[in-house]
């Protein structure tokens, strides 16, 4: 009998004998030795505890509990009023994180004053406010917009395909060499707007990033074709604020061909390639990919004139917001964690064109015109524009990605059909 007791106490749940051993404690803390005896081995028996454990739980459970003391709560340091201004901020900086977003934050709110977006007495903002938000460090920021950050649902498709041409006389660059000491050598690669499927044609974003600045520039075009992507890298070229000198691509063929690789060779551009199959040859602007190009326009589909118009009527704002007031961060070297692992060490985040002017390269005349262009610029209106052509992109494109979506969710062939089953007698 005491075994097929203990059986069943092995089934019962943790709750459940916890349960059983309250209700015997109150007895237990009153009884005699000896009944405290038998009614241990009850408990044992029931809950198929060992001995010292059942009378550990036991003991602790006849043990008058102390009065719980309420917590003190801690006062908040920064105003409601403060993080409600925090909330408009971090929007109208295009969701910034917490490490960027305190180093960016002096010269959002300097550029939101200068335009009339955020003016003292009005909206919650003063100047007090204006004090809480620049010392708030990025932990606090992290955590009080935690709830507003939300996620894309759709994801893309790699294009890649390798040229065979000319491969193997350009040189390779690989992860892990050494970073150039100024503005100008570009990593490169382009983004498939195809949504759920690689038929037919569509859109391609070529995005181009310097190593030494962090400085971005995007164009889309039609599709992939070498004519195509020479367009935008003339345009890149045309507009970029100073001298490009390098150029790093994968190894697609809308890349590797004599019309770009002679173009290249013209204006005097050093060309390099990454290795195949090797993203982290190319980790910058793979990152890119992911935080301009997917975040700002989406997993749509984007196989129209409309969409293309639209995709290069967004892109200028989003780079203007990136290059002069977003900042970034960069790789230093190496140090030794107190675990024994190696981690990165990285700079303080820093926007590209503060980066640009620090490096050096541009004359005087240049670095008053773009520090006029960046006191032009309004982040507020420059978000305003960003969100309003991406819900055109979405309503536009949102209808045909979905049924292709769906079309391209096939169900399961019936694989018994044609077998012949045995029926049971």
């Amino acid at each position: 009998m005491p075994a097929k007791v203990v059986g069943m106490g092995s089934e019962l749940s943790m709750g459940s004998r916890a349960e059983i051993t309250a209700k015997y404690a109150r007895a237990y803390r009153a009884a005699s030795k000896t009944d405290k005896g038998k009614l241990l081995d009850e408990v044992v028996a029931v809950t198929g505890w060992s001995r010292d454990n059942a009378r550990r739980r036991l003991t602790g459970a006849a043990r008058p509990r102390a009065a719980k003391l309420a917590r003190r709560q801690r006062a908040p340091r920064y105003s409601y009023d403060a993080l409600k201004v925090l909330q408009r901020v971090w929007a109208l900086s295009g969701g910034s994180c917490g490490k960027y977003l305190t180093v960016a934050m002096p010269s959002l709110l300097e550029a939101l004053e200068r335009h009339g977006e955020l003016v003292h007495g009005k909206a919650r903002y003063s100047p007090q406010v204006r004090t809480e938000l620049e010392a708030m460090s990025a932990a606090t920021i992290d955590r009080y917009l935690a709830p507003a950050r939300a996620r894309d649902p759709l994801k893309g498709k790699s294009t890649t395909k390798a040229g065979s041409l000319l491969r193997n006389s350009i040189q390779v660059r690989k992860a892990g060499d050494e970073v150039e000491a100024e503005p100008g050598f570009f990593e490169g690669d382009t983004v498939a707007h195809c949504g759920p499927t690689l038929k037919g044609e569509f859109a391609r974003t070529l995005n181009l990033t310097d190593m030494h600045t962090g400085w971005v520039f995007t164009r889309s075009v039609r599709n992939n074709a070498h004519l195509h992507i020479l367009d935008a890298l003339r345009a890149a070229v045309e507009h970029i604020p100073f001298e490009v000198t390098g150029l790093d691509f994968d190894n697609g063929s809308e890349f590797i061909n004599h019309d770009v690789i002679d173009w290249a060779a013209g204006r005097k551009i050093f060309f390099t390639r990454a290795r195949p199959y090797k993203k982290n040859d190319q980790a910058t602007i793979e990152s890119k990919n992911n935080h301009l190009v997917r975040r700002y326009g989406f997993y749509w589909r984007y196989d129209t004139p409309q969409a293309l118009a639209l995709l290069n009527q967004l892109w200028p704002l989003v780079t203007d917001r990136l290059n002069y007031f977003t900042p970034t961060k960069k790789p230093i070297g190496w140090d030794t964690a107190a675990t024994g692992r190696r981690r990165r060490i990285y700079d303080t985040p820093t926007t590209p064109f503060d980066r640009l002017l620090a490096a050096g390269v541009l004359s005087r005349a240049q670095e008053a015109e773009l520090r006029a262009y960046r006191d032009r610029l309004n982040p507020a209106d420059i978000a305003r524009r960003i969100q309003s052509i991406q819900d055109r992109l979405t309503s536009h494109a949102r209808d045909t990605t979905m049924s292709l979506q769906a079309a391209t969710d096939q169900p399961l062939p019936d694989t018994t059909h044609g077998i012949r089953l045995r029926h049971a007698s």
